[in-house]
């Protein structure tokens, strides 16, 4: 007995054949290219994120409905039908449950209660229990090679649409009023609106199809999912939803485009006009979208532009006063310096014992105030790269010694070993023999000595593969990890250093980082933790 079939030819690629309107290419393929960029775009920026993951199963969900819904017209084979249609019967609720789970869980980010899930799951069980029967799926009507639906697919299914429809509504009308801020308000309504219009026109379509039989009026339903993307890409362009940034106004355009060539897949003049009417109305509101965008856009860069211009002149004037002030100040402070020495070595005359205290006291105090002042100065040239390094080679070992027996005495004073260990070799090293004296070894092995209130400060000389090696090791304060973002940086100072050291500016390591790096060198710390001691290592190319 030959096989019954519907009476046309077999299907090609499983989509493609005589009886498939032109319009349910292309409705079928605009609402699922666009549910699938959507979904594809929004995962991709953030594809850990659980509303990223559920978006992207739920549009895959209504694409294999769509691509379901394609072979329904395509195919001739009975079996086909009735295997497809009762999948799609199972396929439709699921997509409305998981839309009510993807909104849930983007307001309130969390899973819904145990006792919400119960519930779904009871709403969805008959589906589930009488899909295989009589009550899902009655018949097949031959001649239309269409399914006749029972009780289960013509009515219960569209009672859980409506459920879930509802839910998803009153969800947004209590929750979304109480965000915390206008954007997030703004792009759950959208979210909202979105999701409940395309549930809304997929209901009406698929109702329509049941009750009258004309499934074809149906297809204008599934446009609902191409108007869901534009609202998330709006709120992407927007409102910078789902962190996605310029992927908005691409879905914007990439829709755009489906909408206008899908035009040449159309034969019938009717069907051409209310496409083509539907396509103007799209590219009015994506056309308004984009540009009000992009004026926005244009609006903040100018904003943005004119009040760089400003903080660049604002920073000029500053730096500006900054030297002035700061050179004013050096000189006034080199002055009393001059003459505390002065006093200090007796050019003007003998002074008693507490008079010679005094002198010294301010004399460590002025110089503390010069070296202050002279690396805020150091460090505003340094920033704006008019610092000068004179290029000399010289004996790196001897600049390390000597810096170390200056500072021996604060070492003593605090009661702290200060130790050398120099390893045998050539140290010999091109560049600003001041600079790296006073501004990189003194700056270390003064701050070693600064923060350590008792061990010892070590400071060592080694060679390895053409480069000069110093490190400075102390057992002291030590350095947080917190602390070690700031290093380095200008005026970065950990929390604590000004309780230890007072006249600490922030800027010292700073300013040897860039001499350092200006001597194509590296400089760099270490630190186990607060208690724990540090040390910082400066390398520097060896030209002997």
């Amino acid at each position: 007995m030959p096989e019954l079939l519907c009476p046309w030819e077999a299907s090609e690629f499983f989509i493609f054949s005589s009886n498939v309107p032109a319009l349910i290419h292309y409705s079928h393929w605009v609402a699922t290219v666009s549910a699938l960029g959507m979904g594809l775009f929004i995962f991709a920026h953030n594809p850990k994120g659980f509303v990223p993951r559920l978006i992207l199963l739920f549009v895959s969900l209504f694409s294999v409905w769509a691509m379901l819904d394609v072979m329904l017209w395509a195919t001739n084979r009975p079996d086909t039908v009735m295997f497809s249609w009762s999948l799609q019967v199972l396929i439709e609720p699921l997509t409305y449950a998981l839309a009510f789970y993807l909104f849930y869980l983007y307001l309130y980010k969390q899973w819904p209660s145990f006792r919400t899930n119960v519930l779904i799951f009871i709403l969805l069980l008959p589906l589930l229990v009488f899909l295989p029967t009589t009550l899902n799926l009655e018949a097949l009507s031959l001649s239309a090679c269409e399914a006749i639906e029972g009780p289960l697919a013509k009515y219960y299914t569209y009672i859980v649409h409506t459920i879930l429809v509802l839910a998803i509504a009153v969800m947004g009308a209590r929750k979304i009023p109480g965000l915390p801020t206008r954007r997030e308000r703004l792009v759950a309504l959208f979210f909202g609106l979105g999701l409940v219009t395309f549930l809304l026109s997929f209901t009406s379509g698929n109702i329509m199809g049941s009750f009258t039989d004309d499934w074809t009026l149906s297809q204008y339903g599934l446009f609902g999912m191409p108007v869901f993307a534009a609202l998330i890409a709006y709120s992407i362009v927007q409102f910078k939803a789902f962190n996605a940034k310029v992927i908005g106004a691409q879905m914007l355009v990439i829709i755009l485009a489906i909408a206008v060539i899908s035009l040449v897949t159309l034969q019938e003049i009717t069907s051409v006009r209310v496409v083509a009417a539907l396509t103007f109305v799209l590219v009015c509101a994506l056309g308004y979208i984009l540009v009000k965008s992009v004026k926005r856009e244009v609006a903040q860069r100018e904003h943005i532009e004119k009040l760089a211009g400003e903080l660049e002149q604002t920073n000029k004037r500053q730096e500006g006063l900054l030297h002035f002030i700061g050179h004013e100040v050096k000189g006034f402070l080199t002055k009393d310096q001059g003459a505390f020495a002065a006093l200090s070595e007796g050019d003007a005359g003998h002074l008693d014992a507490p008079a010679q205290i005094f002198v010294k006291q301010a004399l460590a105090q002025t110089r503390e105030g010069v070296q202050s002042v002279t690396d805020l100065l150091q460090a505003s040239n340094q920033k704006s790269g008019t610092v000068t390094y004179k290029k000399e080679t010289f004996d790196f070992k001897a600049l390390v010694a000597e810096t170390v027996e200056k500072l021996r005495p604060s070492a003593e004073k605090k009661g702290l070993s200060l130790t050398l260990k120099v390893a045998d070799g050539m140290y010999a090293v091109t560049g600003d023999k001041e600079k790296l004296g006073d501004n990189v070894l003194r700056n270390l092995i003064d701050n070693a000595i600064n923060y350590t209130p008792q061990g010892s400060v070590e400071v060592s000389l080694t060679k390895r593969d053409g480069k000069a090696i110093v490190a400075v090791k102390d057992t002291g304060v030590g350095i947080s990890d917190e602390d070690k973002a700031h290093l380095f940086t200008e005026g970065g100072k950990g929390k604590d250093s000004n309780k230890i050291n007072v006249h600490s500016t922030g800027y010292g390591l700073f300013i040897a980082k860039g001499i350092v790096e200006a001597h194509q060198g590296t400089i760099s710390a270490s630190s186990e933790g607060p208690g724990k001691g540090s040390t910082f290592i400066v390398e520097l190319p060896s030209v002997a």
